[in-house]
């Protein structure tokens, strides 16, 4: 999985890059047979919509479910974000987002790596997010959208909003979401499950509630450069990782083949990865 140049130099100047049905159906498939035990776990891990049962956000099930864990793994994810660093990475965070049907809620105007900076204390936009579809993304079930060459503009201010949502997020205002829009339009990568996206940390981007009948389960590996890890540990540890080991891949086919992977928390997250730590990384 080795980007070309063309690709590279469509990514520094649209800030994502879109892989429509890279992975099959049977990979697909050993993925979503896991979703459904995953999100029944009243674990802390998973974040409920407000006044809801479904899952908005399933951290960490990387930590304690074998075929994720092997994801987290894949080279198709992992190799183009090392790639473009010119380093090893490591997991910063890993998310299940369901955005499940009539139940879905908005994720608002926002960069990850204001978050990232403004929690983590991440030093520099060397972090970025890998997605893969888990269902059919369509125009009605809420689909990520992109403001292209919003990356290139830099950290953008940004506030706390504490409120909409279940989730705290550093979202973007709408004057300069307005001006952002004016300047480079917005995209909507859509496809078929097995679609991958790769986009910058600092790419505008945010998606409606899902009204539709169809679910828009997505994962979500966010790659930072080793050498750009975390230095405050504010959030919880299944948030924001504090393992900055590098990741070694699996081979290719390991979500066809059961490869054995490490699951830690198949019995329970660990006490202190439930709580922001006092200490910071040096």
């Amino acid at each position: 999985m080795t980007l070309s140049a063309e690709q590279i130099e469509r990514f520094d100047r649209d800030g994502y890059l879109f892989f429509p049905s890279l992975f099959t159906p049977e990979e697909i498939g050993r993925l979503t047979d896991e979703v459904p035990g995953v999100f029944a776990e009243h674990r802390p891990e998973n974040v409920r919509e407000r006044g809801s049962d479904a899952v908005r956000t399933s951290f960490a099930a990387h930590m304690y479910c074998d075929a994720f864990a092997r994801l987290a793994r894949h080279p198709r994810m992992v190799e183009p974000v090392r790639q473009l660093f010119g380093e090893d990475v490591y997991m910063h965070q890993f998310k299940i987002n369901g955005k499940m049907a009539f139940d879905g809620d908005v994720w608002q105007w926002h960069q990850d790596y204001g978050t990232w900076k403004n929690d983590d204390w991440m030093p520099e936009a060397r972090a970025m997010n890998v997605a893969i579809f888990l269902d059919e993304v369509n125009e009605f079930n809420g689909p990520l959208m992109f403001i292209p060459g919003s990356h290139t503009l830099g950290v953008l201010e940004a506030g706390h909003d504490t409120e909409t949502t279940s989730y705290p997020l550093w979202t973007i205002d709408h004057e300069t979401i307005t001006r952002l829009v004016a300047r480079g339009g917005i995209v909507s990568p859509k496809g078929p499950p097995g679609s991958m996206i790769l986009f910058h940390g600092c790419l505008v981007h945010a998606s409606t509630s899902n009204l539709s009948p169809w679910n828009r389960v997505a994962v979500y590996l966010s790659l930072c450069a080793v050498s750009n890890h975390i230095r405050r540990f504010k959030r919880p540890g299944y948030i924001a990782h504090r393992d900055f080991t590098p990741i070694a891949c699996l081979p290719d086919d390991c979500l066809r083949v059961d490869y054995p992977v490490a699951t830690p928390w198949k019995h329970g997250t660990p006490a202190d990865e439930l709580r922001g730590a006092a200490t910071e990384a040096a």
